[in-house]
């Protein structure tokens, strides 16, 4: 894609972006701190909407391609920018979600498969979306991992495996770029809110899904490992402390390091960005040899994430209950 072109998709997102801000301004969608927040100010709720709107804007362009992806992307996007607004019922959005992903499933033509992969394909659709909703909570997060993560499978397409639309991926970056002018700073000018989260993930699983099924690789899941780790151990602390994991929390190793070390939110997000970073520069290495080196690459993350978990946070803090701990203090 000309550089020319890169530069009118930029501008053009830019200011897209900036009419929604108007709206949200006119219609009060914006973000106020509870007792949960990392954040401590009233910030636009929403600004993650440049993502679909790209993915739109690209499909308009090349003739609708991926017609199956682009309707769920736009049914998952506009159910959750509604429920930024309004708060849905559980039941209306969760049967949204659920037909968005099928129709994912439709594009990847995952039906055609054995059954238990349908299965597989359904559970880390949905870990996937439900662990960025979880991690979007800090500034830069949530902007600066996925660009992250673009910019690998850019790589990857370009140079390992053609899987998907180059142009397609490079749009998407440049929305990314977009929303972390805005949001990757000290004092936030706007959120993803569950729009942009549930979008980009819902994106970004199209895309992984998309070079597993031609490379036949499941190593590339790893492309997730950061997040997928953080999300998986604190809901495991959560119930081994017997907690309700569907109520709201400040549990994540990323909210410890923001909230109770008192870490810059851009620094929090940076570390959790070069961690990923390093965990695909090594996928990519050694995604040609045995599964055994992924293998060890995975359980090397988990013991060292583990290892900071407990000599930061301690053991009674992730694995007493909140009330027995205070009872003992």
């Amino acid at each position: 894609m000309p550089i020319a072109s890169l530069f009118l998709y930029f501008i053009l997102f830019l200011v897209l972006e900036l009419v929604y801000f108007k709206i949200a301004d006119r219609f009060n969608i914006i973000d106020k701190p509870n007792h949960r927040s990392s954040h401590t100010s009233v910030t636009i709720r929403g600004g993650g909407i440049i993502f679909p709107i790209a993915v739109l804007v690209y499909a308009l362009i090349s003739g609708f391609q991926s017609p199956y992806f682009v309707i769920g992307l736009l049914a998952i996007s506009t159910i959750s920018l509604l429920d930024d607004i309004l708060t849905l019922n559980n039941k209306v959005r969760l049967s949204l979600h659920l037909t968005s992903v099928l129709l994912l499933f439709f594009q990847w033509d995952l039906f055609s498969l054995n059954w238990y992969w349908v299965l597989t394909a359904l559970i880390f659709v949905i870990a996937t979306i439900n662990a960025y909703n979880f991690m979007d909570g800090i500034n830069g997060i949530t902007g600066g991992y996925s660009l992250l993560t673009i910019g690998t499978l850019y790589y990857i397409n370009q140079n390992l495996v053609s899987f998907t639309s180059a142009e397609l991926l490079l749009i998407v970056g440049l929305s990314l770029l977009v929303f972390n002018f805005f949001n990757f700073r000290k004092k936030a000018r706007c959120f993803a809110g569950d729009v942009g989260s549930v979008s980009i993930a819902f994106i970004i699983v199209f895309f992984i899904g998309q070079l597993i099924i031609t490379s036949q690789n499941l190593s590339y899941i790893l492309l997730l490992l950061a997040y997928g780790t953080d999300t998986a151990f604190t809901v495991l602390f959560r119930k081994i402390r017997g907690e309700n994991i569907f109520e709201a929390h400040r549990s994540h190793f990323y909210q410890y390091l923001s909230n109770q070390l008192k870490y810059a939110h851009i620094l929090v997000s940076a570390l959790y960005i070069v961690a990923q970073l390093l965990i695909n520069v090594l996928l990519i290495s050694l995604i040609n040899e045995t599964m055994i080196y992924t293998l060890l690459l995975f359980l090397a993350f988990i013991a060292t994430y583990l290892s900071l978990r407990f000599n930061l946070e301690g053991k009674n803090r992730l694995l007493v209950a909140y009330d027995t701990h205070r009872s003992q203090m």
